[in-house]
């Protein structure tokens, strides 16, 4: 199966059902325009490749290597929407199709090029937020380097970081990455937000408000502009 198809179908299933739910045939069906017998076919040439987990006559969710795949292609596709309105000034209402189209060109070593040109941007036009690469970097200044190189492993498994403001209520986490630019990564050192200082969310106040961490038994109010950039290793509840 093509490569382009693949990532099309898991896109798919990752939009409709998220991480942990589960894509109904006939969802997937409308959405990529195909018929519900091509779409099981393809549930279980997924399931094979050990991407999907599919039961019949209910749908398909995600493995952990499936959800890598769409993780990677939404790094890219909101990447490439930056790039596309910010350099190329194209016109909004064109940018996500645009964005649809080359998704699947482009390598992870250009995807992550056009990050640190753009200066790690947080968020894509549409407001939604961009995921973090895979690299064992600790802030988004170790990845500029003349070639942009780092000494990760490739072929290490990928770490689980989660976005500060994914962790629930009295939730802690472990601080593993801080995006953004030099004057983002000083601001956050400024705060004592560091890379692996242990933080507690304290508080999520609705309507994008102010979010309430503990750092070093001090409480924090931090604005989700801040948030954004802040990307941490959860600590799971016994």
């Amino acid at each position: 199966m093509p490569k382009e198809q693949i990532e099309e179908y898991i896109e798919a299933i990752y939009d409709i059902a998220g991480k942990n739910g589960l894509a109904k045939t006939t969802e997937v069906a409308k959405r990529l325009h195909n018929a519900p017998a091509s779409v099981t076919e393809v549930f279980g040439s997924l399931a094979e490749s050990g991407l999907v987990r599919y039961e019949p006559y209910k749908g398909a969710a995600l493995t952990d290597a499936g959800e890598e795949v769409a993780l990677k292609i939404k790094r890219k596709h909101r990447l490439l929407e930056v790039f596309l309105s910010d350099i190329l000034g194209i016109d909004p209402e064109k940018v996500h199709e645009e964005a649809c189209r080359m998704e699947h060109s482009i390598s992870d070593e250009v995807g992550d090029a056009m990050c640190r040109m753009l200066n790690a941007p947080a968020r894509c036009p549409c407001g939604k937020l961009i995921s973090p690469c895979e690299k064992e970097i600790a802030t988004c200044n170790e990845c500029r380097t003349a070639d942009g190189s780092t000494d990760s492993d490739k072929s290490a498994a990928p770490r689980k970081v989660v976005p500060l403001t994914d962790l629930r209520p009295c939730q802690k986490g472990t601080i593993a990455l801080l995006r953004g630019d030099k004057k983002v990564i000083q601001r956050l050192s400024d705060l004592g937000l560091t890379p692996g200082t242990e933080v507690v969310l304290m508080r999520k106040t609705p309507m994008g408000g102010p979010i309430e961490l503990c750092v070093r038994r001090t409480n924090l109010a931090v604005g989700h502009e801040i948030a954004d950039n802040i990307f941490v290793k959860a600590v799971l509840e016994a």
